[in-house]
């Protein structure tokens, strides 16, 4: 199988050559060029366990790399994560269900694909002989998720932007504190959307990229998407049957990675009724849901900060498949993006999407109301896919974090401070971390010096 970029002007690659670049040399992302069925393969995989689900959902894709390896690289990948089932469904009631996507080693939803990044990055380094230098913005749990998928392997330089003062505390010590001599976690003086506009700048510097041989650990990396997508087919396969043809799965989301690769399975067959966008105060996403809108407002922080986000990267990959593969009109709606900061869509429909908003105090209002009536704690992310919940039909909420990752807007809500092993030891150790302003230049020379 081949790979091509969204903006058409790049040539298709393997899948291989497709995560070891990350962001295409055009400045697109890399899709598939065409996408596998599975409509025929459900009753088979719904015997199969998360590892093994993962395994065949990967061979359709990763046709390059041998089978055997392959393996080895996915059933590695869940080693470290706590819950036997890797993704547990949890029932609240009989329309209500919770997939839990936290019982990885950094207590993030980001733990399924990073993991399976870092054995990717690691048999690249290891077939290649040569070292990469990896290169990601997170606005909080991209960048711990991240840093421990490549924690101490040898040959990878792992560099991280995030931005001061808008992370939580916790948060910001995954990723600062592991004392690893490969990890450069890099406080910007800045929002997320400038980590994510300046690492693009860079992965635009060819010659630069090549000299470093950079690799990109967003979600513009198309590897992650592909992780991502099997907790959809794992979470549809353990509802009741009667329930899986009605189900709306709801997604807490910033970026847009999160969501889309449930939009990549629905297209790819699985029958997921709706997939609903569920953002926090800002909320670029569901206004263009709502309205066609899609427009950058400035970002507000808030009690779920790794969803504040103006400028959604994955949202590129969504307009191919909405422009019918046009790339000529990608480019043309992406320049113009970025020329003013809008861009409007008449008469927008797509029947896979709806959409909700919620503010702070609707967040700790949906803690609170979450934990009475279901005796269930769910963090400030979490907290927004329980807005406009219909409970005559099945919803699935994505849990994306661990609540002890957020105790103070949970303590807020309910008058106790969860915890975490994990976290608790994180408390002891000292920070490690490297300020810098959120101009390219800056953070190129950062790299160039500290990537040798």
């Amino acid at each position: 199988m081949k790979y091509i970029s969204t903006r058409g002007q790049a040539k298709p690659v393997t899948f291989t050559e497709a995560v070891a670049t990350g962001l295409a040399p055009d400045g697109g992302l890399y899709l598939p060029e065409s996408l596998p069925s599975i409509v025929g393969r459900l009753d088979e995989w719904e015997a199969l366990d998360y590892r093994g689900l993962c395994l065949e959902f990967f061979k359709l894709f990763a046709t390059d790399i041998p089978e055997e390896t392959l393996h080895r690289i996915i059933h590695k990948a869940y080693d470290s994560f706590t819950n036997p089932a890797i993704a547990p469904l949890k029932t609240l009631d009989d329309n209500l269900f919770v997939l839990e996507l936290f019982h990885g080693p950094t207590l993030a939803f980001k733990d399924f694909a990073l993991q399976v990044l870092g054995n990717l990055y690691e048999e690249q380094v290891r077939r290649t002989g040569q070292p990469i230098t990896v290169l990601g913005a997170t606005s909080g749990d991209t960048g711990s998720a991240a840093i421990h998928g490549l924690l101490g392997r040898q040959g990878m330089k792992i560099f991280i932007l995030y931005p001061d003062g808008r992370v939580s505390p916790l948060q910001e010590r995954q990723m600062t504190c592991t004392g690893a001599d490969n990890v450069f976690p890099i406080c910007i003086n800045g929002t997320f959307d400038d980590g994510q506009h300046a690492l693009k700048e860079i992965f635009g510097d060819q010659e630069f990229r090549r000299r470093h041989a950079l690799s990109a650990i967003n979600s513009i990396n198309l590897a992650r998407i592909l992780a991502q997508c099997v907790y959809y087919i794992h979470g549809w396969l353990r509802l009741p049957r009667g329930k899986r043809e009605d189900a709306v799965f709801v997604v807490p989301t910033g970026n847009f990675g999160n969501i889309f690769a449930g939009y990549l399975v629905r297209r790819m067959g699985l029958p997921i009724a709706n997939l609903r966008a569920a953002t926090n105060r800002n909320d670029i996403l569901h206004r263009f849901f709502t309205t066609g809108d899609y427009s950058v407002g400035e970002v507000r922080p808030s009690h779920a900060p790794s969803m504040d986000i103006q400028v959604a990267s994955n949202f590129e990959r969504f307009l191919h498949f909405h422009q019918q593969g046009d790339s000529a009109r990608v480019r043309e709606i992406m320049q113009s993006f970025r020329d003013t900061g809008r861009v409007h869509f008449e008469n927008f429909e797509n029947e896979a999407f709806s959409s909700s908003c919620t503010d702070d105090s609707g967040i700790v209002e949906i803690i609170r109301r979450v934990h009475r009536d279901h005796g269930y704690i769910v963090d400030p992310h979490t907290a927004c896919g329980f807005t406009g919940i219909d409970p005559s039909r099945p919803h699935v909420v994505l849990s994306t974090a661990h609540p002890a990752k957020f105790p103070d807007t949970v303590n807020t809500a309910i008058g106790q401070e969860p915890t975490s092993p994990i976290l608790e030891k994180l408390k002891t150790l000292q920070v490690r971390n490297y300020p810098l302003s959120a101009e390219t230049a800056d953070i190129r020379s950062f790299i160039e010096t500290h990537s040798g």
